[in-house]
């Protein structure tokens, strides 16, 4: 019942933009903590950006300036917009969803993004 649907994944050259979706169903998104994180090949998994239930934002170092997490609870979704993108950029970028009162945490299938020239 509850699914994460990331999309907006794509080839992308390096300096260009790429904003992925993330759609969320089963969940009263309004009360999740959404976060974005992203897996390249051989690497463990690193978290991106996150935004709170009152739209509070952070982000890791290496996205800040470059990227904007934003959500609409009207549409259950949670965006990821990128630009200035860069190769190490690449990577399958995963959608998550955190309770803010505590309770099971969520992920999506993720959606691979590939920043080549």
């Amino acid at each position: 019942q509850v699914q994460l649907v990331e999309s907006g994944g794509g080839l992308v050259q390096p300096g260009g933009s790429l904003r992925l979706s993330c759609a969320a169903s089963g969940i009263i998104f309004s009360i999740y903590a959404m976060g974005w994180y992203r897996q390249a090949p051989g690497k463990q998994r690193e978290l991106v950006a996150t935004v709170t239930s009152s739209h509070t934002t952070t982000y890791a170092d290496s996205a800040k300036g470059r990227f904007t997490v934003s959500r609409d609870n009207a549409r259950n979704t949670v965006y990821l917009q990128m630009s200035s993108l860069k190769p190490e950029d690449t990577a399958v970028y995963y959608c998550h969803a955190r309770p803010v009162l505590g309770g099971r945490e969520y992920w999506g299938q993720g959606t691979q993004v590939t920043v080549s020239s």
